[in-house]
């Protein structure tokens, strides 16, 4: 079922613009809260709200699935949404280069995703 959902999730950013669309597979790590990390940026807080709004409405119509908790949707900075094994991040640009997600788990194998 997961590569269902990223595949979801993946599309549901790419409709809205999101760049550098990228999987990271972290259930070989052992240590990570979650098996999948999913992760994209976009230039503006109006994009990344509109990308974050995107990923649960798609998951909902085409899943059923809401998210167990949201974080960041106040200021739109960084909005993570939690699917309990899949977990979204969606970054305004100089957040994404300044918290360096990837490179935390630089270990995890790692999926992009193209339009």
């Amino acid at each position: 079922m997961n590569n269902t959902e990223l595949k979801v999730i993946a599309d549901a950013m790419l409709e809205k613009k999101g760049q550098e669309v990228v999987s990271l597979d972290l259930r070989p790590i052992g240590t990570a809260i979650s098996d999948y990390f999913i992760v994209c940026h976009a230039d503006s807080t109006t994009n990344v709200s509109a990308i974050a709004d995107n990923v649960e409405d798609r998951m909902i119509e085409k899943l059923g699935r809401k998210p167990i908790r949201t974080q960041g949707k106040e200021n739109a900075f960084w909005v993570i949404i939690d699917y309990g094994e899949i977990v979204v991040h969606v970054f305004q640009t100089p957040y994404r280069s300044f918290y360096r997600l990837e490179d935390l788990w630089a270990d995890a194998e790692r999926t992009s995703y193209e339009d």
